[in-house]
């Protein structure tokens, strides 16, 4: 799982990390359990999973999610739960089930058991509607300034492309585009010279990339890193002065590259390029 995040609820801090494997959202259970006891949060969770209703939910969940779910194991516990000799941890749970809706995460400060956020907040209505509701809260504002930080730094990034646009279609349009030439023939002339840049950052055309990526979303540059970016940016100063000069776009494209190659292996691992990566 990644680094948890913080958010409070009702004074309670409670974590949320997210798996690598699929980027779904966890919230801390034993967080959660805090509200009613905070000594016996261990306890509460296997109280909350004992239940019918709970071993029902939470099989019904894992059905719909996990193709890997243990069905044969699951009817064995569900004829079981209800009962007043009937024990569940979330770790007997995720070992015999093969579950993937709870994880027991280690760590000292944010180690416990987790939960998808769907049964999270199924979780926090046992432990207490109003607590449940300040959750959900709490955690769509959080989600909400996530997605504010991605829209920011997105726009910054593409704006590094952006602020030397004009320097590169006004050589080419000064150079390269004759006089009377149709505005069709000027487009082809502007892609062209975009997809020489192209050729020398990433290595393939636009339209290649999108022949190789047709469930993605977007152009070649929308899915650039922040090296990239910058990169591209410093291209196309560079391509409008070889265009200026007069350069052949053969030995155009081979300076551009190698320039793009030096200036990779100068960005990668930089501080600064890192963090406006994480904005």
């Amino acid at each position: 799982m990644t680094p948890a995040q913080k958010i409070i609820v009702q004074g309670i801090e409670v974590n949320i990390s997210s798996t690598k494997q699929n980027d779904q959202d966890y919230i801390s259970l034993t967080d959660i359990a805090k509200h009613k006891n905070a000594e016996e949060t261990g306890l509460i969770i296997s109280n909350w999973l004992r239940t019918r209703y709970t071993v029902e939910f939470m099989g019904i969940w894992e059905q719909i999610h996990n193709p890997n779910f243990n069905v044969v194991e699951f009817d064995y516990i569900k004829n079981r739960s209800g009962s007043n000799t009937f024990k569940l941890s979330g770790k007997q749970w995720i070992e015999g089930t093969n579950a993937i809706g709870l994880i027991a995460k280690t760590g000292r400060y944010n180690g416990g058991t987790y939960a998808h956020k769907d049964i999270a907040f199924e979780f926090a209505s046992w432990i207490s509607p109003e607590f449940k509701l300040y959750l959900i809260k709490e955690f769509q504002r959080l989600k909400e300034e996530e997605s504010k930080k991605l829209a920011l730094g997105w726009d910054v990034k593409r704006m590094l492309t952006k602020i030397n646009y004009r320097i590169h279609t006004d050589a080419i349009k000064e150079h390269l585009i004759p006089e009377n030439l149709t505005k069709y023939s000027q487009v082809l002339v502007y892609a062209n010279e975009a997809d020489l840049l192209n050729l020398a950052l990433f290595g393939l055309k636009a339209q290649d990339w999108e022949r190789n990526n047709p469930q993605e979303t977007g152009n070649i540059r929308d899915h650039a890193t922040v090296e990239q970016l910058v990169i591209l940016a410093n291209l196309e100063t560079l391509n409008a002065e070889f265009i200026r000069q007069e350069l052949p776009s053969l030995d155009r494209l081979k300076k551009l590259n190698e320039i793009a190659i030096i200036q990779m292996r100068s960005l990668l691992g930089n501080p600064t390029i890192k963090k406006l990566s994480n904005l």
